[in-house]
C-alpha cells in the first residue's frame, strides 16, 4: 500500500466539526423534545473515532512527512485549516463532557491555550503583508474566529462563563474584522476558481457559532443579541443557498464546510428555545435540526463512498486563475 494515501491534509479534521455538531444537535433535541438521547451519543462516539483516526494520521505526517506538513503550515491557504486540530480538540472534550470530565478538562484546556498560540502566531505572520489577495477566503475564519468561539463554547461548558465571555468577545470582533476584508474580495477580487469555491461554506458559520457559544455563556432567554445572531445566521445561509449552482461541483471532503455552520445554528435555537418561551426560538428549531441532519447525514454517505472507492484523498490539480496550488477539495496538496 502506498502510504502517501494516508497523508491527510488538516482540513479533513472538518468531518469532525460537522460530526460533533450533529451530535450536540441531538443532545440538544434530547432535552428539548425528549428524542433519543443515544442517537447523540452515537454521533459523539463516531466523531471521537474519527478525530482520534485523523489525529493519529496527523501526528504521522509531521514524523514521516515532515516538509509536506511544514508546507502546510506555511501555505497562505491551507494554513488555516491545521487550527481545526485543536479546535476539534476542544469539540471531542465536549463530547465527552458527560462521561468523563478529567478527560474533557485535558482535552479543553489543550485545544484552548494551542487553538490561542496558534492564532496569534498565524495572524501574526499575515500581517506582514506579500499575501496574495487570491488567497483571502473564509478559511481565514479558522485561526482566531472559530478557535475563540470554540473555546467560549468550552469555558461555558466547564462552569467558566466569565473566561467564556473573554473568548467569546475576541471571537466575534475577529469576526467583524475579517468578514469586512472576505467580503471586499469577494466583491471586487477575480472568481473564485471551482476548487476553492467550497470554502464558501464557512462564510455563514461565524454568526452560528457565535450564537452558539453564546448560549453557552449566557442564561435565561434569548435576547436581542441572539435574535441578532440567528438573523444575521440566516441571512448568510441564504447567500450561499443562491450560490449553490455556482459552487456545485462534484463531491470532495470540501463540502465538509458546510456542516459546522448547519449543525451550530441549529444547537443554538435548539437550546435557546428550551430557554424561553420565543415564537422564533421554537418555530425555527425543528427545521434548523431537519436541515442539519440532511447536510451532514449526505456528506457523510458521499464521503464513505468517496473512501470506498479509494477517492477520498484527491490528486492534485492547479488553478491557472490562481498562483496557488489547489487539489479538488478546495486545498493546497
Amino acid at each position: 500500500m502506498n502510504a502517501s494515501r494516508w497523508v491527510v491534509p488538516a482540513s479533513f479534521f472538518s468531518m469532525v466539526l460537522g460530526l460533533c455538531g450533529l451530535g450536540t444537535d441531538w443532545r440538544a433535541a434530547h432535552a428539548l423534545w425528549g428524542a433519543p438521547a443515544w442517537v447523540g451519543e452515537a454521533v459523539m462516539a463516531v466523531a471521537g473515532g474519527v478525530w482520534l483516526l485523523l489525529a493519529a494520521l496527523y501526528a504521522n505526517k509531521w514524523l514521516s512527512h515532515g516538509s509536506q506538513a511544514r508546507a502546510e503550515v506555511a501555505h497562505p491557504i491551507q494554513c488555516c485549516f491545521v487550527a481545526l486540530v485543536p479546535v476539534t480538540a476542544m469539540l471531542v472534550g465536549l463530547a465527552v463532557l458527560p462521561h468523563a470530565r478529567p478527560l474533557a478538562v485535558a482535552l479543553c484546556v489543550l485545544g484552548s491555550a494551542v487553538s490561542l498560540v496558534f492564532g496569534a502566531w498565524r495572524h501574526g505572520g499575515l500581517w506582514r503583508g506579500t499575501r496574495p489577495v487570491g488567497a483571502t477566503t473564509p478559511v481565514l475564519y479558522l485561526p482566531t474566529v472559530a478557535a475563540n468561539l470554540v473555546s467560549a463554547m468550552a469555558a461555558g461548558a466547564l462552569g467558566l462563563p466569565e473566561l467564556g465571555q473573554l473568548f467569546f468577545g475576541a471571537g466575534v470582533l475577529a469576526w467583524l474584522a475579517l468578514e469586512s476584508v472576505i467580503v471586499g474580495r469577494l466583491f471586487n477580487g477575480e472568481e473564485m476558481p471551482l476548487p476553492l469555491r467550497a470554502t464558501l461554506g464557512i462564510q455563514p458559520a461565524p454568526p452560528a457559532v457565535a450564537l452558539l457559544a453564546y448560549s453557552s455563556i449566557t442564561t435565561g432567554p434569548p435576547d436581542l443579541v441572539a435574535h441578532m445572531l440567528l438573523g444575521y445566521a440566516i441571512v448568510q445561509g441564504l447567500i450561499v443557498l443562491r450560490l449553490m449552482p455556482w459552487l456545485r461541483q462534484p463531491f470532495t471532503p470540501g463540502y465538509w464546510a458546510f456542516t459546522f455552520g448547519a449543525t451550530a445554528i441549529a444547537s443554538a435555537t435548539l437550546r435557546f428555545a428550551a430557554r424561553g418561551d420565543d415564537r422564533v426560538f421554537a418555530a425555527l428549531a425543528p427545521v434548523l435540526f431537519v436541515m442539519a441532519n440532511a447536510v451532514v447525514l449526505g456528506i457523510f454517505a458521499f464521503t464513505v463512498v468517496a473512501a470506498l472507492k479509494g477517492k477520498l484523498l484527491p490528486k492534485a490539480a492547479v488553478s491557472p486563475s490562481l498562483a496557488i496550488d489547489v487539489r479538488e477539495d478546495g486545498v493546497a496538496p
